[in-house]
């Protein structure tokens, strides 16, 4: 008995998603790299923003009581919820993230659309654009007040819990592991949202604000948050740059892990129609056609995954000049 096609490989549409995504963003990064380093800073600046607002709920909730119980754990809970909105921020305003570029490039480098050269590249201009952007950010806190009094005081507990996994074997093991994790969630976010079956705005928000919930409620690690962060609070009260340096690299790397192979990787294998020594042109896939009747009517044009940041009904690629 035959088995449709679409039934092995269900995520075919998804990974052609990408495969377009992958090929605007190498374009982007090399052609008008200076337009790719500002979408990709105001995903920088977003983050710091919420992660900040993060921290001022926290702060406000640790110093409420209630019949002498403090409501530090429903702050975290709060804030949480509300930094879960930055990816819906990103999403909208067709920013670019590094972590959700790490699943792109990773299933363009299966599929030989791209060299590990432009993959790199792509991916070194948006961390240095989300970077950017959080400079920006932590330029303008510190002529303000916003990070001072009990939110400066929850920041630096927040930098010195980060800083003292390098303390030990078992604390940079630790961190390490939430880095895995914290790409791996987010990016299932974004394949639900991208694979064709989610097809309403309200469905698509919570699915992002849930994954960015769990992260910061678990204390995953983010790379790009953490660059952000340790920036913010390096400006306004000074930090060890060298282990700021070195959360920041085994985040990286975890990130990759989790966003990269974990889900990129293991998404185009599981969903390559032939083996991937046949994916040797650069226009082919290597998933075979998909029918016009496997993609649902509403589903994301293949031009609009650009990392957290197209809305599903974004305009053809040959319309916009940043694609």
């Amino acid at each position: 008995m035959e088995i449709d096609d679409d039934r092995l490989y269900p995520g075919r549409v998804f990974i052609e998603n990408t495969l377009e995504a992958a090929d605007t963003k190498v374009h982007m990064s090399s052609r008008i790299t200076v337009r790719y380093l500002q979408r990709a800073a105001m995903a920088g600046f977003l983050i710091g923003l919420f992660y900040v607002a993060y921290h001022a709920t926290a702060a406000t909730f640790a110093a409420v009581q209630v019949g002498g119980v403090s409501l530090v754990g429903f702050g975290k809970m709060l804030g949480s919820f509300i930094f879960g909105w930055a990816l819906v921020f990103i999403f909208f305003t067709r920013s670019e993230l590094l972590t959700s570029n790490m699943m792109v490039v990773s299933i363009a480098h299966y599929h030989r659309r791209t060299t590990t050269r432009r993959a790199l590249r792509v991916l070194a201009t948006c961390f240095l654009g989300n970077a950017l952007g959080g400079l920006v950010l932590a330029l303008l806190l510190k002529c303000s007040t916003l990070v001072s009094g009990a939110v400066a005081t929850q920041m630096a507990h927040a930098v010195e819990v980060k800083l003292g996994y390098l303390d030990t074997a078992a604390g940079v093991g630790d961190l390490f592991v939430r880095a895995i994790l914290c790409n791996l969630v987010i990016n299932v976010a974004m394949l639900l949202v991208y694979n064709g079956f989610v097809k309403d705005s309200i469905t698509m928000t919570l699915t992002m604000v849930a994954a960015v919930f769990v992260f910061a409620f678990l204390g995953l690690e983010h790379s790009v948050a953490n660059t952000v962060f340790f920036l913010i609070v390096g400006l306004s009260q000074g930090i060890d740059v060298a282990r700021a340096a070195g959360n920041v690299a085994i985040a990286l790397v975890g990130n990759f892990i989790g966003g990269g192979i974990l889900i990129g990787y293991y998404y185009a294998y599981v969903n390559n129609q032939r083996p991937r020594s046949a994916s040797v042109d650069p226009g082919s896939t290597g998933i075979g056609p998909v029918p016009a009747e496997s993609v649902p009517a509403q589903s994301i044009p293949a031009q609009s995954i650009l990392a957290e940041s197209v809305p599903a009904q974004s305009v053809p690629v040959e319309e916009v000049t940043r694609t």
